[in-house]
């Protein structure tokens, strides 16, 4: 029975404090008995945590007492066993690492477009204005080979940080066409579509919460496969509640 939920979230948002908070939040989820992995950086959070429900909401309740975090909204799924060992919590020099220092997403978000729309324009093939729309994978190549959205533009990327050269390098493909930048929950392709969008790509959308919110929100329809999770359960379905294991 699938008892223990799993949720993972972030938000670009200036967190000058970040070793403080990291002692706060540590010791609010040993507290709870979570276990997973929270990432903290001047440019914001990125956590991954698993534990009776009960008590994952609970750590978010307490998260939301701090202004800055009001409106983080966690991604949810299910699983029989809590996916990681232990819960750590570390300060990084970013939440996701790109090495591309003026993409800030707390100075303004690229467009987004929500689940629903994104498989409206695949099911049409053309956006809202009749324009070509592609998908665009910015996770590295063992997460697109667990499953990703039929067609998508795939620069088999070894590591994130190789996505901006990649990007140059595809530039022209991309010329006036509606493109949909995607990752698990967000956070990569949130700061893929800035840079689209900083070199002068005009039609660029992030999918607002990343597969894991597609799969939520809509049937999973135009993908196919699973979405590689960071955690022991490899790999999760179209419903998120199941496991997928070799």
């Amino acid at each position: 029975m699938n008892t223990i939920l799993n949720i993972s979230t972030y938000k670009f948002i200036p967190l000058p404090d970040a070793a403080e908070l990291r002692e706060v939040l540590l010791a609010r989820a040993l507290a709870l008995e979570l276990k997973g992995t929270i990432l903290l950086a001047e440019e914001g959070i990125n956590l991954f945590l698993a534990g009776p429900s009960d008590a994952v909401r609970g750590f978010i309740a307490q998260l939301h007492t701090d202004a800055r975090f009001a409106d983080i909204a966690p991604k949810e799924s299910w699983s029989e066993q809590p996916p990681f060992k232990k819960m750590l919590v570390k300060v990084k020099g970013e939440i996701i690492r790109m090495d591309h220092p003026t993409i800030r997403p707390a100075a303004g978000r690229a467009p987004a477009a929500t689940p629903a729309t994104v498989r409206r324009w695949l099911e049409a093939g053309v956006d809202d204005d009749g324009r070509p729309v592609v998908t665009l994978d910015t996770r590295n190549t063992y997460e697109v080979d667990e499953g990703t959205f039929d067609g998508a533009i795939d620069w088999r990327l070894n590591k994130f940080t190789e996505f901006p050269q990649a990007l140059l390098d595809h530039k022209a493909e991309l010329q006036d066409k509606t493109v949909v930048s995607f990752c698990t929950g967000g956070i990569r392709c949130e700061k893929a579509a800035i840079l689209m969008r900083e070199i002068g790509l005009e039609h660029v959308y992030q999918l607002e919460g990343g597969i894991l919110k597609y799969f939520e929100e809509t049937d999973g329809a135009h993908y196919t496969g699973g979405c590689f999770v960071f955690d022991e359960r490899r790999a999760v379905d179209t419903h998120l509640s199941t496991v997928l294991n070799e």
